[in-house]
């Protein structure tokens, strides 16, 4: 189930879109219609360039519905990626459109009777449309910013192309008017240009994503300082960050003292987590993996056997021992490559602390001939 936030931001995501699918289509017919009646290829281009936008933004609609879908048996991680993925394929369509768009304006001015002076109606489109665009660029990145979304992001730096190109058109058709010709062709071809410059650039950034890029160094930086600041951290390495549908995703490493409990050290990793998310806006969730020493480099402890081994090996080594009972509890700590041991036993109240000492010291020397144990600490348990 979506939370509030969630909802808010795919709801928020449509109507920014819609709101993009409609001014288009009025630029569009408008810019298309008047560059034809009024001569100007440039106009026509940004015609052409608004309706490419409408099958953008139709995929941009798309990504948005199902990148919002929760995470489901074929999809653990949920559909995120599938932003990340639609904005790569609509930086290949901008790219494609802007080439087009170029190639046709240099032809065109390989033949000088072709080009024709445009009407001053012309003018007034360029004007409405570097405006329309300009609005939709403040809307659209205003929700972008407010609920992170890097595909609404670059749709709304896609309409402030729109409407730097836009200018390019009007200065073209400008120039025409005032009795040079071949201005308008050649905004065609800047306008072109800047659509595949933005194409490629939306394309790559996707991809990078896509091939799980870290964040920059400058925010991993700041995510390290905030969790070696937090209560009960000693040490933290294997720092790993990524991104999936514009939200980030953090794995860590945290080293704490190797002889607190499980349940502490999950405390631990639960705080590291919350304060994590709860600090920085574009994280969505961090995995902690818990280290009682630092084994990045040097995993001493592999080989090692597992409790089911060592309680039988330690038991055996007990039963040897005259007149010792089996550990009520054994703790094993698998710390600098040896197993540190906690034992506890059960102890009448009328034992002497002396019978003690030396049952315990019986037990030390007999479990001391296993080269996999260290230190080891006794307790007795006093039954009432």
């Amino acid at each position: 189930m979506q939370t509030e936030s969630s909802e808010q931001r795919t709801i928020a995501s449509k109507r920014a879109t819609l709101a993009s699918v409609a001014v288009n289509t009025v630029l569009a017919i408008g810019q298309i219609f008047l560059g034809i009646i009024g001569n100007s290829q440039a106009l026509v281009a940004d015609g052409v360039h608004t309706l490419s936008d409408l099958s953008t933004d139709t995929l941009v609609l798309y990504a948005i519905w199902h990148g919002s879908k929760e995470a489901d048996a074929d999809h653990p991680y949920g559909h995120g990626r599938i932003e990340t993925a639609a904005t790569v394929f609509l930086g290949l369509v901008l790219t494609v459109v802007g080439a087009g768009i170029a190639i046709n304006a240099a032809l065109r001015l390989t033949s000088p009777e072709t080009i024709l002076t445009p009407a001053p109606i012309t003018l007034v489109m360029a004007i409405i449309t570097i405006l329309s665009k300009e609005g939709l660029y403040r809307y659209t990145i205003k929700i972008a910013d407010r609920y992170a979304s890097n595909i609404l992001r670059a749709n709304a730096w896609h309409h402030r192309s729109d409407a730097i190109s836009s200018i390019i058109v009007l200065i073209g058709i400008a120039g025409s008017i005032l009795g040079l010709p071949y201005f308008d062709a050649l905004a065609a071809i800047g306008l072109g240009t800047m659509i595949i410059r933005m194409g490629l650039l939306l394309s790559w950034n996707a991809l990078k994503e896509l091939i799980d890029t870290a964040l920059s160094q400058e925010e991993v930086e700041a995510i390290r300082h905030a969790i070696i600041d937090i209560d009960g951290v000693v040490d933290l390495h294997m720092l790993r960050t990524r991104l999936m549908g514009g939200r980030a995703l953090v794995d860590v490493h945290l080293q704490v003292d190797g002889n607190i409990s499980v349940s502490e050290g999950h405390q631990i990793s639960e705080n590291v987590r919350t304060q994590i998310i709860d600090k920085f806006e574009s994280v969505d969730e961090v995995l902690v993996h818990i280290d009682p020493e630092d084994d990045e480099t040097n995993k001493v402890n592999i080989n090692l056997p597992l409790r089911s081994e060592m309680t039988s090996n330690i038991n055996e080594a007990i039963a040897t021992v005259e007149g010792s009972v089996p550990a009520e509890k054994i703790i094993l700590h698998y710390l600098r490559g040896i197993i540190d041991i906690d034992l506890t036993f059960p102890a009448n109240m009328d034992d002497s602390d002396e019978n003690r000492r030396a049952t315990a010291k019986k037990i030390v020397e007999a479990l001391q001939k296993d080269p996999n144990i260290g230190n080891i600490e006794i307790y007795f348990h006093c039954l009432h």
